[in-house]
């Protein structure tokens, strides 16, 4: 059972309050200005502890979609073989399980007044492409044409991203990630509903 503090709700762990204080900061006085010792300062936490959590002040708002992304990754890496399609579907559904506001919600609402915006359009970019690659290799496991497989999980991983940025925007408590993600996904096609490419394209 988690500890509490006076008011009888848990406490907050260390991860959650250098994140709440990254984000404070951010909004205070920009991302660019904002240093790793200006939040383990504000969190009132060791630079250690910072470092038990994230690489970088960026990993600050990536962090809990990255555990999601890396838990994707290995579960379409260890399905054995079946309805691909489908089990891509199940998986990226998946993501927005339990998703509730955080960081990185609240840098994409804020990214103008974090100064993040390039910088968040950057890393997403990177979580993106991982997501398509996890996607991409699973649907060639099951003989799907290589240029197919790419262009299907390109699009997987944009509709992720995009479903994201856009419940950021609405407000989260407006809406579940799950509806919004449901939408962004129902516009991606099957593998299956592509014509195979010419050889000479594999």
């Amino acid at each position: 059972m988690p500890a509490e503090g006076r008011s009888g709700r848990p406490r907050a762990s260390s991860r959650e309050i250098l994140a709440e204080a990254a984000c404070e900061l951010f909004l205070e006085q920009g991302y660019d200005a904002t240093s790793v010792s200006d939040i383990t300062t504000r969190a009132g936490v060791s630079r250690s502890s910072f470092f038990n959590y994230f690489a970088t002040k960026g990993d600050v708002l990536w962090a809990a979609l990255d555990e999601r992304i890396l838990a994707l990754t290995r579960r379409l890496r260890d399905q054995p073989a079946g309805d691909a399609d489908a089990e891509v579907r199940s998986a990226v559904a998946a993501l927005a399980d339990g998703f509730r506001p955080d960081s990185l919600a609240l840098a994409a609402a804020q990214s103008e007044a974090m100064g993040i915006r390039d910088d968040l359009q950057r890393e997403a970019g990177v979580r993106r492409a991982r997501i398509a690659e996890a996607i991409a290799e699973r649907l060639r496991r099951e003989g799907v044409d290589a240029l197919h497989a790419d262009v299907v999980g390109a699009a997987y991983g944009g509709a992720v991203l995009a479903a994201i940025w856009r419940w950021a925007v609405r407000g989260p408590g407006r809406t579940e990630l799950a509806d919004v993600l449901a939408a962004a996904l129902a516009v991606v096609p099957r593998a299956d509903s592509l014509d195979q490419a010419d050889g000479a394209l594999a």
